[in-house]
C-alpha cells in the first residue's frame, strides 16, 4: 500500500544494490543479496536508526539533503530520482490531502476519440494507468481481437499480459513486456489505492510472476521501442510504438506502426489494405 512505500522502495534498491558496486567486500555469510542497512548507512552518512525508521515507514519526511544522499549512496538512475521524489512528494503532502482520492479515469475526451480516429492506417490505443484499454481504433481492433486481448467487456492490457496463457505466445518478448507494464503501474500510481488494490487481486490470481516484478518496484519506462508479435492471421510482426502522455487525463496513447517491410506487408493484409499501402519506419 502507499502508507510505507516510500520506505519500501528505499528497500528495494538497497537490496538489490550488490557490495562491489559501490566497492565494499563480499567476503561473509548475507541473509540478502544486496546491502545491509549499516552499510548503507555508512555510505549516506545518515544512521542506522534513521534509515530503519525510513525503511519501516516511522519517518516519512526525509529532507531534501537526505533524499540526495541516499540517492547518491543507492546509485540510483534518473528514473529512480524522480520516482524517489514523488514518493516523498506524497508522503509531505498526505495530511493535507487526506479526505481526497485519486480516481482512476474512464472517460475518453471527445478530442482524444477524434485522434483515434484519424489514425487510420495505424493501430493507436488509449489507457489509464490500471492499464485499462479504454478507446481504440479499427487497425487495433484488427489487430488485438483475434490475440482475445478485446474478449472482456472491459479489457486489460497487465491482466491479459499475466493472467491470460495466450499471451506469451502471442509475445516472444513477453518478459521485458511484462517488466514495462509493472513500471508503469509502479510509475504512475501516485498515491492511488485503485492501484494497489488492483496488484493485489492480480497477485493473487497469478502468483510469481507478477508478485516477484511488483515487489522489484520497477519505475523505468520506455516511451518508445520495438517489440515482436506473433499473429495468429498474419504470422509474425515487428512493430514500434510511440507512447503520448496525457498527464490532465492520466491516461497513455499508444501508437503502432510496422518496424520493418516483412511487417507493412503483413499489416497491410491484416487491414485489408493494399500492398504496399504502409510504410514501415526503417529506411
Amino acid at each position: 500500500m502507499m502508507d510505507g512505500e516510500l520506505g519500501a522502495f528505499l528497500r528495494s534498491r538497497r537490496e538489490a544494490l550488490r557490495p562491489e558496486q559501490v566497492g565494499l567486500p563480499t567476503n561473509g555469510r548475507r541473509r540478502t543479496p544486496g546491502l545491509r542497512r549499516a552499510e548503507l548507512a555508512i555510505l549516506a552518512q545518515v544512521s542506522v536508526e534513521y534509515l530503519t525508521r525510513l525503511e519501516q515507514g516511522r519517518d516519512t519526511h526525509p529532507s531534501p539533503g537526505i533524499l540526495a544522499a541516499l540517492a547518491e549512496a543507492l546509485r540510483l538512475d534518473d528514473a529512480d530520482r524522480r520516482h524517489l521524489q514523488q514518493l516523498a512528494s506524497v508522503e509531505h503532502r498526505r495530511e493535507l490531502c487526506a479526505g481526497g482520492r485519486p480516481v482512476v479515469s474512464r472517460t475518453v475526451r471527445p478530442q482524444v476519440r477524434t485522434l483515434l480516429e484519424a489514425l487510420r492506417d495505424r493501430p493507436a490505443y488509449l489507457l489509464n494507468r490500471l492499464g485499462d484499454v479504454l478507446a481504440w481504433n479499427e487497425p487495433f481492433d484488427r489487430l488485438a481481437r483475434p490475440l482475445g486481448l478485446l474478449d472482456d467487456e472491459r479489457p486489460n492490457l497487465v491482466w491479459f499480459l499475466f493472467a491470460d496463457e495466450r499471451a506469451p505466445e502471442h509475445f516472444p518478448d513477453w518478459a521485458d513486456l511484462a517488466d514495462q507494464q509493472v513500471a508503469d503501474l509502479h510509475r504512475l500510481r501516485g498515491g492511488d489505492p485503485a492501484t494497489d488494490a488492483f496488484a493485489e487481486r492480480l497477485g493473487r490470481t497469478v502468483g510469481e510472476p507478477f508478485r516477484s516484478r511488483w515487489q522489484r518496484r520497477p519505475v523505468a519506462v520506455q516511451p518508445s521501442g520495438v517489440g515482436w508479435l506473433r499473429h495468429p492471421a498474419v504470422g509474425p510482426l515487428r512493430l514500434s510504438y510511440e507512447t503520448l502522455e496525457l498527464p490532465d487525463d492520466q491516461q497513455r496513447l499508444v501508437v503502432q506502426q510496422p518496424a520493418d517491410a516483412e511487417s507493412a506487408t503483413a499489416l497491410d493484409r491484416l487491414l485489408g489494405r493494399r500492398p504496399g499501402g504502409l510504410r514501415s519506419v526503417a529506411s
